[in-house]
């Protein structure tokens, strides 16, 4: 049976109390402030362990994964190959829903099947211009 560590629960229910949850960065009262997300966690100072950012990574990437559903279509994405879904994935979580959404022709060519012209289309945009070889390898990933 674990042993129950009364100290640990104590400071985090008033560490809780006190520092309230913020879940967007803000300037703590320290002089200089600092800058802070959380329950009072000092991003410019204790940034994130390695084991923090993949716990932030599998998050975002299931509402990357659940925005790109949204974008083609749910059904439309389950008969997709994994690459694809990948694909699209990837941008989404790149770019957010609001500006995948305005890949009209993209998303147009991949319910027609015209993973070719799905290419294009993707190379033929300013996140192209603005990702570089990020585009390329995520284009050739779509006929994978």
């Amino acid at each position: 049976m674990p042993v129950r560590d009364r100290t640990k629960e104590l400071a985090i229910e008033w560490l809780k109390r006190d520092e309230g949850l913020r879940l967007f960065p803000y300037l703590d009262t320290a002089d200089p402030p600092k800058l802070t997300i959380g329950y009072g966690r000092n991003i410019e100072e204790n940034g994130l362990s390695e084991a923090e950012a993949e716990m932030l990574l599998a998050n975002d990437y299931q509402v990357a994964k659940n925005d790109a559903k949204k974008y083609i279509g749910e059904a439309s994405f389950d008969l997709l190959q994994p690459s694809a879904q990948a694909v699209l994935t990837c941008m989404a979580f790149n770019l957010g829903i609001n500006r995948l959404k305005k890949f009209i022709k993209l998303k147009a060519c991949i319910h027609a099947g015209d993973m070719a012209g799905a290419q294009r289309e993707m190379l033929n945009s300013k996140w192209a211009t603005q990702v570089g070889t990020r585009a390329n390898r995520l284009a050739e990933a779509l006929l994978q």
